[in-house]
């Protein structure tokens, strides 16, 4: 399944009304910062997630005897709704605002009016069960011995997205993988040098030599590569699903980004869609020079224009209006004449 569409009124810091198509394959989101991009990701993550809501529903009567689907999904005491991944990620952020994610024929659809949550999406939105991961820009594996069971207990403040890949990366190895997901997890481990392991809560990256190194005292670049690695080997990277990446170039050398794009490319040839927020020219332009076809990438450029944030949606990186990336660019070549003229 796709995400096709999303729609957002008065959410967040969306003033008034956006709404962006999205293609099958890479979807770049440059911007900004405060002009929404984080939060869009967020917004195509939590109906990702919930819907597989319905695959779960044993555990839910298990804890809810005698109380139909249908019943929890209508209930007005929301024994069903704040369990979800849209309530624990927005809620007692949000006091107004809607929310609509379409797939294919499908629509995801949450209003929040005073604060409090309306779900009217269609009904078979919560049997599609749509994989997702969401990769946020904070480096979550070096931190994983214990983190969950406090975070529970204890109500710790973590973004519930940093949660989520901690629990993604600790699943268990799935025994099969596709044959470019084989080639995708060489090319990986021919970078870090090795492979990653997670033992006794921890996890490592063990180097061709023996050497095993913990998540904490690896090179930063090699630990975003390194949780790649382990997604792909856990199964979560397969067709149908969809990849949700804030910030991939943060921490990653430059010289490291035509292979994470050659990747990315990869995975949407295996069917996987891709969602990225960048600020990094380098990274946007790999993309647009490496597609192919029409349908392989899109990029989408989140503008203010007063308090409303705008979209301008463009099919080549060239083709966008109101690029903070390129202005930024354009700054620095100025500064660079500037000073080789002597101009003040």
């Amino acid at each position: 399944m796709k995400i096709n569409r999303i729609k957002l009124e008065d959410f967040l810091a969306f003033k008034g009304s956006i709404s962006v198509d999205f293609c099958d394959g890479i979807n770049v989101l440059i911007g900004a910062n405060a002009t929404g991009k984080s939060t869009l990701l967020k917004c195509i993550y939590a109906p990702c997630e919930d819907s597989n809501i319905i695959h779960r529903i044993d555990e839910f009567r298990d804890q809810r005897k005698q109380i139909s689907l249908d019943e929890m999904v209508q209930s007005d005491r929301f024994v069903f709704r704040p369990r979800n991944r849209f309530d624990l990620l927005f809620q007692n952020k949000v006091d107004n605002g809607y929310v609509e994610v379409a797939s294919g024929e499908h629509i995801f659809r949450c209003s929040v009016m005073s604060g409090r949550m309306n779900d009217t999406s269609d009904d078979k939105w919560y049997e599609l069960d749509i994989q997702s991961v969401f990769i946020p820009t904070t480096e979550m594996l070096s931190h994983s011995k214990g983190l969950i069971a406090m975070a529970s207990k204890h109500n710790l403040p973590f973004d519930q997205v940093q949660l989520d890949i901690l629990n993604n990366a600790q699943l268990w190895e799935t025994k099969e993988i596709t044959e470019r997901n084989e080639t995708i997890l060489t090319m990986l481990g021919d970078t870090i040098e090795g492979e990653v392991l997670y033992e006794n809560d921890t996890f490592y990256i063990v180097k061709s030599s023996g050497l095993k190194v913990e998540f904490s005292f690896e090179a930063s670049g090699y630990k975003k590569l390194g949780l790649l690695w382990i997604l792909i080997r856990n199964g979560l990277l397969e067709k149908d699903s969809i990849l949700l990446w804030d910030e991939p170039e943060n921490s990653l050398h430059p010289e490291l980004l035509p292979l994470l794009v050659d990747v990315l490319y990869m995975l949407q040839e295996d069917g996987v869609q891709v969602f990225i927020a960048t600020h990094s020219y380098t990274l946007a332009k790999y993309i647009d020079l490496k597609k192919k076809n029409a349908d392989d990438a899109r990029f989408i450029s989140l503008y203010k224009d007063g308090e409303i944030i705008k979209a301008s949606v463009a099919n080549r990186y060239s083709g966008l209006d109101n690029n903070a990336i390129e202005r930024a660019e354009e700054e620095l070549y100025d500064a660079v004449v500037k000073k080789v003229t002597g101009d003040k």
